[in-house]
């Protein structure tokens, strides 16, 4: 008990925006206004991309947004139309497709400023990003706090740190709640390839993890960020830190086996790779 004690989950939800799957985020909805759950919602501000294009547009999508809002769920900028326009990886990954990285600095500038005057036009406010496909890089990150924004969401490493341009940085290295070690973690949800089982799965997790939950604006009172260097040359050293938070959680499992009739199932059905694979 000590151990749950000690661990504190954050969630986020990637891939927000008006044609997305519909019919299984009304479920997930209810399920985190039911247990008190205040995640972070990645928004795309003007989506463009075909492969996010699952539903009907919602009518009533920024109406649903300030809802959100309203409710203490984080608003985070995630990108600005999701188009992958660059054969570049940026800082937390090595897939080389990306929406800002390697892009002149006044075309990121003047994407992430029609993105932040969607947000202000329709009453969003916003101080976190969330890279598209998890890719940026130095320019970018150059950028963002001229338009307020100081926190990023993304990246392998033991907890929050403080990086360039006095950036405070929270790891996301889950694809689902699961068994970790104490601190904070953020599971990463892409919903819209979600099946009918996915959701079931996912309701489990939210009950058995539901006592160690916390929000971003409660995490970073109970986490004070490291400013040691090292953390943002291991976050942004991609196959490293990946890799070896992966070998920590398998080595963790190992020693810490959840015992069968509770165990709550991994999401397969998610895009990002489960740690424990």
């Amino acid at each position: 008990m000590q151990q749950r004690r000690n661990t504190q989950f954050l969630l986020r939800f990637d891939d927000i925006c008006p044609t997305m799957r519909w019919d299984l985020w009304s479920e997930i909805e209810a399920s985190l206004i039911e247990l008190d759950i205040k995640p972070i919602l990645a928004v795309v501000p003007d989506n463009r991309d075909p492969v996010l294009q699952v539903d009907p547009p919602a009518k009533d999508f920024w109406e649903r947004v300030r809802h959100w809002q309203k409710l203490g769920w984080t608003i985070a900028l995630h990108g600005y139309q999701h188009l992958y326009v660059a054969k570049a990886a940026g800082l937390l990954t090595w897939r080389k497709k990306s929406e800002f990285a390697s892009l002149p600095a006044n075309v990121q500038e003047e994407k992430l400023r029609r993105g932040m005057d969607i947000f202000a036009k329709e009453g969003i406010k916003s101080r976190v990003w969330i890279g598209p496909g998890n890719s940026f890089d130095e320019v970018t990150l150059s950028l963002l706090p001229k338009f307020g924004i100081d926190i990023i969401s993304g990246g392998s490493c033991w907890g929050p740190f403080t990086g360039p341009e006095g950036m405070t940085w929270i790891p996301c290295d889950l694809s689902s709640l699961r068994s970790v070690p104490s601190g904070l973690w953020t599971a990463c949800y892409h919903h819209n390839s979600w099946t009918r089982a996915t959701i079931s799965e996912f309701q489990q997790q939210l009950r058995r993890y539901s006592d160690s939950m916390t929000s971003l604006d409660e995490a970073l009172k109970r986490y004070r960020p490291s400013r040691a260097r090292w953390c943002y040359r291991f976050c942004t050293t991609p196959r490293l830190s990946t890799r070896v938070l992966r070998l920590q959680l398998k080595l963790w499992k190992m020693w810490h086996p959840e015992m069968p009739e509770r165990r709550a199932p991994v999401l397969r059905s998610d895009p990002i790779a489960a740690a424990d694979s």
